[in-house]
């Protein structure tokens, strides 16, 4: 079997445990029985579970639709904005019934912190691959076309400020009662905007524009092509 067959085989196996047992109850030695491989052949091609973990939620990342919609807009003002309403969107949805793996997802990148660090560090290193350089490249556009100024800061630090900002306040809605008692998502995600907005230095006239708008259209139309 080929290394990329045999990667396909491993992927597919943990998809099914991970399923069945959740990230704690699976182990690299269920994964490399339900594909029918040694643990040492498995460590060939993925060095640790969290590897395994990062990998198949990337795939998944990767496969999302709305999401390649959105990485093939064209670097501008209005990318950058429909992108930070995307992000804010994502993170107040959290607890949806929509998104439990993304809420998995966010339980163990938090817990990777008061470990090893090694999950979060693999899942950052893919949103910043995914995601980033369309948030530089409308950034810098939003710049040379006036609708921006450029505030102190590198544009990727600029982008994980933003990050984890939204990440924090996800924090805040896992448990069953939220820790701190927020407005409504509609409020709560129109005031984000507003904000992260003002911090990457877009200008207040620009802002009540696209706001104004973005209340009167659901995000998901901005991401339909024109020719849909």
């Amino acid at each position: 079997m080929s290394g990329d067959s045999r990667r396909r085989q491993i992927l597919d196996a943990a998809k099914q445990c991970f399923a069945q047992y959740g990230f704690a109850g699976t182990t690299t030695r269920k994964v490399a029985t339900a594909a029918c491989i040694s643990e040492g052949l498995l460590f060939r091609h993925f060095a640790t579970k969290a590897a395994l973990h990062a990998e198949i939620l990337s795939e998944a990342c990767e496969a999302d639709p709305d999401l390649r919609r959105l990485l093939e807009l064209e670097p501008c003002s209005e990318t950058l904005a429909i992108l930070m309403q995307e992000m804010v969107a994502h993170f107040l949805e959290i607890r949806s019934l929509q998104t439990r793996e993304d809420e998995e997802r966010l339980r163990l990148s938090f817990s990777s912190h008061l470990d090893d660090g090694e999950f979060a560090r693999l899942l950052f290193e893919k949103v910043a691959s995914l995601i980033s350089p369309l948030f530089i490249a409308s950034l810098e556009s939003a710049i040379a076309t006036g609708d921006a100024v450029r505030v102190q800061g590198r544009p990727i630090d600029l982008f994980w400020f933003v990050h984890h900002i939204l990440y924090s306040l996800a924090l805040t809605r896992l448990p069953e009662t939220p820790s701190l008692d927020y407005p409504a998502d509609d409020a709560l995600a129109n005031e984000l905007n507003g904000f992260i907005l003002r911090a990457l230095g877009v200008k207040a006239d620009f802002i009540a524009a696209h706001l104004k708008n973005a209340a009167s259209f659901p995000i998901s139309q901005h991401l339909i092509p024109e020719s849909a």
